[in-house]
């Protein structure tokens, strides 16, 4: 079969979503399920390489490297690793090695260390390239930039095997990256919040010729926009060692800002991302009470103290922290509430409060809040007080990139 970039996508989007199959289901069917049923024709005869994790599965838990591996008429002959290593366990940032997968023998390839996009030895046995990981739907997160580096790099047919956008795929917030500020975490032009699964994301980024590649995606059924993670029936896996509940992740597109403070994230902790701290805050209940008076839709600001794991910023340490607790989910902005957090340790704080020291990367030197926030105008803002501006542009940054995806949806 020759592969049409995109045509198999529309064709199968508007048929999944209302197949008999799905209806008597229930419950979202997630695209590895919808390829093996349905569509197998794609990958059947062929050498197919596969990047995933451990969240790469069928409802029932099986490993689509394991489906993949015995599914008749087809050979796994590759598998690609990205950041946390194919089982997912490996801490962020921690560089990863290739090797065997011991229970097929297939070789496995890290994407996440030495490289970040494959070599042409590493694709040589590949006629198609699969995708499977569960995306946590911010731009600030590698697996879909490690995927669409592959893409651009690969020369290869890629299938994409959608997933839910955990935090709602109907939401969009923040700015669109500046491409100055490219890396590892933001590659693309796309908002912070970026309101799409990652089948729409690449069609998307292939339908602007943002990246070359020949891309398929193979939709998920009884999907819709609105679900929120929970409301889909599939089973949750931490999609990173740190992200360990539904509130972290819809909080992370905001309070990831800290990693790239001397503040904590709260890695280390029992709440990664919802809770934040630095041993300076010794005010937590002023500054609590301070961003509780801004009354931020569907969150609660409450004191809490950790002794924080080694290894991680204050590691060792017992300090003082803020806690963010979800009250009314579809209520959160979590990029607006991770900018106002950020002001406000820096209003409470000004000499104690800062940036870390920059990184360096192929564009130069860079801030790691930079990267992170995809421009430099988030620092100045915080810096100089001026944060009403920078949150109205970015919600008009938002709805712009709502109005520009719209010809690349697969679901309602």
């Amino acid at each position: 079969m020759r592969f049409r970039p995109l045509a198999f996508a529309a064709l199968l989007g508007s048929v999944a979503l209302t197949s008999p199959i799905a209806a008597q289901a229930g419950g979202v069917i997630p695209g590895i399920e919808v390829l093996l049923k349905d569509s197998l024709h794609l990958i059947k005869g062929k050498r197919v390489g596969l990047l995933t994790n451990h969240s790469g599965r069928d409802r029932a838990g099986t490993s689509s490297v394991d489906l993949l591996f015995k599914a008749p008429g087809v050979k796994l002959t590759a598998l690609y690793g990205p950041e946390h290593g194919i089982r997912g366990d490996a801490k962020a940032g921690e560089k990863i090695a290739s090797g065997i997968d011991q229970k097929t023998g297939v070789k496995v390839y890290s994407l996440y260390g030495e490289r970040e996009t494959p070599t042409p030895d590493m694709v040589k046995d590949v006629d198609v390239l699969l995708y499977d990981i569960q995306d946590v739907g911010a731009r600030v997160y590698t697996y879909q930039w490690t995927l669409a580096l592959m893409a651009a790099a690969a020369g290869k047919p890629l299938i994409i095997l959608d997933r839910p956008n955990p935090i709602r795929a109907d939401r969009f917030e923040g700015n669109i990256l500046d491409l100055k500020f490219r890396s590892l975490v933001g590659q693309h032009a796309v908002a912070l919040r970026y309101g799409l699964t990652v089948g729409e994301l690449m069609k998307y980024l292939v339908g602007t010729k943002a990246i070359n590649a020949q891309v398929t995606v193979v939709p998920m059924q009884n999907y819709r926009r609105s679900m929120w993670y929970d409301q889909t029936g599939l089973p949750r896996l931490n999609p990173s060692p740190n992200l360990r509940t539904l509130d972290a992740e819809l909080l992370y597109p905001g309070t990831v800002f800290f990693e790239g403070t001397n503040a904590t994230e709260g890695r280390g902790t029992d709440a990664p991302f919802q809770l934040i701290g630095a041993d300076y805050l010794t005010d937590n209940v002023a500054v609590a009470a301070s961003l509780n008076a801004l009354k931020l839709p569907g969150v609660r600001f409450d004191t809490a103290t950790r002794t924080i794991e080694p290894g991680y910023k204050f590691g060792g340490k017992t300090i003082p922290m803020i806690k963010v607790s979800v009250t009314e989910r579809n209520a959160v902005r979590p990029v607006e509430l991770g900018i106002r957090m950020l002001r406000a340790f820096k209003a409470a704080h000004p000499k104690e409060f800062g940036w870390r020291e920059p990184t360096v990367n192929a564009a130069g030197r860079i801030k790691g809040i930079d990267r992170l926030a995809g421009t430099d105008q988030l620092t100045k803002a915080v810096d100089e007080g001026t944060v009403d501006a920078l949150i109205t542009q970015w919600n008009a940054d938002a709805k712009r990139f709502e109005t520009m995806v719209k010809p690349y949806l697969i679901y309602r």
